[in-house]
């Protein structure tokens, strides 16, 4: 089927909105309406706290976006984009079983973006950020988590950011190197790559062992730019992709396709780390990095090759989490406590149910670095994971049994696997 005919077929779009209580007598209306709505307002109105027993808040997200940097698209505004949040907001119903609007806002105007993204906090539990260019990203997020009582969490930094500290985690066990020795190469110093570098010196990479390129090049001290690249910038020779990567044990781009060669690959250290993820077209093939080095590890955003960086892996669970503790904020001991939970099912007996899914096996290797987006198991290993971190770190306004709520996830996995959608 083409895409056009799938989002066209029966009811226009890819989401919609039911009754969750009966509607069907004059008595279920009056409860539904007035006068019997009246009864949970006035419960909100003395204990905010209410709204979480009486409505949709503690299940429900709002996915927004002011439509300036929509997948690899570009700027193409918030209406054009209403496809993408949509889809987001099945992501979050199917994977996690939570509800989602999705929010397109008509504004480039940070400040403004801020004080309308801020006014709607009464509405939703947590506030799913997507596709805001950078580096206006920055600080539109860093302003509404200060503000807001709910999680915030722009998911083209975060997201993409745990899946490749997953990722990473076990591609770096695998050939026998330490985090705080290995040398790290970025194409792309936008959203995503800021936030990728910066969660990997919190799992020990070393700040000098970081080189990030942009359009220009190496971002070098000599340079002037925004604070956020400013922050990974080095006082090197170095001046292009090319130069960086020789010697270098980690690639990750976040950029282009297409502008990494096999002699770029070739230069690297021995046992190099390629992630490749732009999209669709990686910065270097599949099969060209493979068959430029023997001892490669390869990753990409495709889902036609082995390890796909897939940020699904991350981001229901994590506000499935969330609004299961009535989490504050999304920190970054919960990020990491999501990363590494990733990292740690990659190690473990794939089901029957994966390998029928995907028609093959997989074991933990170089080709199986990271769970598979299908594989039901990420619930109940991410979501209490993060829970747990936020209860610790003190974030949490909601304290859960972590046995207990794996075991729920458990049962939530197998009827949304089924279909079964409450």
């Amino acid at each position: 089927m083409d895409p056009l005919t799938y989002h066209e077929q029966g009811k226009a779009g890819k989401i919609s909105i039911v009754p969750t209580k009966p509607c069907k007598t004059a008595e279920d209306l009056s409860l539904a309406y007035t006068p019997g709505v009246a009864v949970p307002c006035l419960e909100i109105q003395k204990n905010p706290d209410d709204a979480y027993r009486y409505t949709t808040k503690g299940n429900l997200i709002g996915v927004v976006t002011n439509g300036t940097a929509i997948l690899g698209l570009g700027d193409i505004g918030p209406l054009a984009g209403k496809p993408v949040m949509e889809g987001k907001a099945v992501l979050f119903k199917r994977f996690a079983n939570i509800d989602a609007f999705d929010i397109e806002i008509q504004e480039k105007d940070p400040l403004k973006l801020i004080e309308i993204i801020a006014a709607l906090e009464p509405t939703f539990g947590g506030i799913n950020l997507e596709d805001i260019k950078g580096p206006e990203c920055f600080a539109v997020e860093e302003a509404l988590i200060q503000r807001m009582n709910i999680p915030v969490f722009h998911d083209d930094q975060h997201g993409t950011a745990i899946i490749v500290s997953a990722a990473l985690l076990n591609a770096v066990e695998l050939v026998g190197k330490k985090m705080e020795k290995v040398r790290v190469v970025f194409s792309g110093a936008g959203a995503a790559a800021i936030a990728c570098a910066k969660l990997l010196l919190e799992l020990g990479v070393k700040k000098e062992n970081i080189v990030m390129c942009d359009s220009q090049g190496v971002i070098t001290s000599e340079r002037t730019t925004n604070k956020y690249k400013a922050e990974f910038a080095q006082k090197t020779s170095l001046r292009t992709l090319a130069e960086a990567m020789v010697d270098a044990d980690v690639f990750i781009g976040v950029s282009q396709g297409n502008i990494v060669s096999a002699e770029m690959i070739r230069t690297m250290a021995k046992n190099p780390i390629v992630f490749a993820m732009a999209n669709p077209t990686p910065e270097i093939s599949y099969g060209q990095g493979k068959a430029a080095r023997a001892d490669v590890i390869m990753a990409t955003g495709r889902s036609d090759f082995p390890n796909q960086v897939n940020n699904v892996l991350g981001f229901p669970f994590i506000f499935r989490a969330a609004l299961d503790v009535r989490a504050m904020k999304i920190t970054t001991v919960m990020k990491l406590a999501a990363a590494r939970a990733l990292a740690a099912l990659a190690k473990e007996k794939v089901p029957a149910e994966v390998v029928a899914a995907y028609g093959r096996e997989f074991s933990f290797g170089v080709e199986y670095i990271i769970p598979k987006p299908f594989d039901p198991r990420v619930l109940w290993h991410v979501a209490p994971a993060v829970a747990e971190a936020a209860m610790k770190e003190g974030v949490a306004r909601k304290k859960i049994d972590r046995v207990k709520y794996k075991e729920e996830l458990k049962m939530l996995a197998s009827r949304l696997i089924q279909g079964k959608f409450s």
